[in-house]
């Protein structure tokens, strides 16, 4: 079967280096075999070992036309032995070469950086808790570009900059909760030829302050004769309606220790009005660093699309992959698991046809034609 035909064979190459982490002379099932059928069952539907055998005693006839499987479908505990041996950085850089594969970023793209706990991944007996992913988001492409996990007793600080490393994103805009907006973050983002767009909160001491009485200064004066870029959008819907306002000063040479933030032009100011039937309305600012020059329209933008990392990634791995609720707890296997779960998300975005993630799901498990059009994607 040649690879533009093999429903899985696009993708598995970039799989190709992954170094089996079992003794050769008792390895009965293809590692390779292994991990197609684990993502292709959970594109599917399946969340747990059982699931994924019994998918693959389901599908075998058709799984044989494109997997070796000598030795038929492997016990679920042959799976959930090889994925919490198998090394996690190894799988993840076959995870971003295939990314890379498919992805076309575009100029100006907005990159998303958010962490999300697998809540029920931890391990008491092994006196582990749950593990902490950091993703990043394309928000056009509407894929996970890549992760890295939080580091046991450590934090997201640490994590960035190992996934930017691993990570094209000249030419795109970064976006970062507050956790992330620290000098080295920022030097590092221009470093790799990109702007950023970092929120600001207390964790940032003075800085934060210094912000704030700055705009709450410009807003007492109507921000007159002060040079600024605004913008306004109105949501509507749902018996809601969203106001949100945008601004941008250009003075941060004033800012204590603002020569520490590489590539800093401007400080940014949202006010988000919400307003709902029978309620008085609600009103928060939040406070951004920025590398942009130009354009008010680029900061609203970026700002609205680093929300896309929770409400399309974060959400769509609990609501439709159940990931809090998953049990998987030995080894590496959490960690190798989200992986695989976001290759499945990846597949299931780049199928073109209309219908959400949840419906796409069970068609691939009921019509293995339509499965090979997502693998295929």
């Amino acid at each position: 079967m040649s690879q533009s035909t093999n429903p899985s064979g696009s993708l598995l190459t970039h799989f190709e280096t992954l170094e089996d982490p079992r003794t050769a002379y008792l390895v009965e099932h293809p590692l390779l075999d292994i991990v197609a059928l684990t993502i292709c069952s959970v594109i599917c539907g399946a969340e747990t070992w059982e699931e994924i055998e019994a998918y693959g005693h389901s599908k075998l006839n058709w799984l044989k036309t494109f997997l070796r499987l000598p030795n038929g479908i492997p016990s679920h505990d042959t799976i959930a032995r090889v994925f919490a041996l198998l090394e996690p950085t190894q799988l993840q850089e076959c995870f971003v070469s295939w990314v890379k594969s498919i992805a076309e970023l575009s100029l100006g793209e907005v990159i998303s950086i958010d962490g999300k706990s697998a809540r029920h991944s931890y391990n008491t007996g092994a006196g582990r808790g749950a593990i902490h992913m950091v993703s990043a988001w394309a928000s056009e492409n509407q894929l996970v570009l890549g992760q890295v996990k939080v580091a046991d007793k450590s934090n997201e600080i640490t994590a960035i900059p190992k996934l930017l490393n691993i990570l094209d994103i000249s030419g795109c805009i970064v976006t970062i909760d507050a956790m992330g907006a620290q000098t080295e973050i920022a030097k590092q983002i221009i470093d790799q030829g990109a702007d950023y767009v970092l929120s600001l909160k207390g964790n940032q001491g003075t800085l934060h302050d210094d912000v704030k009485q700055l705009f709450d200064w410009a807003c007492k004066t109507d921000f007159n004769d002060i040079d600024h870029e605004a913008y306004q959008t109105i949501d509507k819907g749902h018996g809601r309606i969203e106001v949100r306002r945008y601004w941008l000063l250009d003075k941060v040479e004033h800012l204590e220790n603002a020569e520490r933030w590489k590539g800093l032009k401007r400080v940014g100011m949202i006010e988000s009005e919400r307003r709902i039937d029978g309620r008085p309305p609600t009103t928060e600012r939040r406070y951004y660093l920025t590398s942009l020059d130009g354009g008010i329209e680029r900061f609203a933008y970026a700002s609205r699309g680093h929300w896309g990392v929770e409400n399309k990634l974060h959400w769509s791995l609990d609501v439709i992959f159940h990931e809090d609720d998953s049990r998987i707890r030995k080894g590496h296997a959490p960690e190798n698991m989200t992986t695989i779960r976001k290759i499945a998300l990846n597949l299931l975005a780049k199928e073109s046809s209309k219908g959400s993630k949840k419906a796409k799901r069970l068609k691939a498990g009921w019509d293995n034609d339509f499965l090979i059009r997502v693998l295929l994607a």
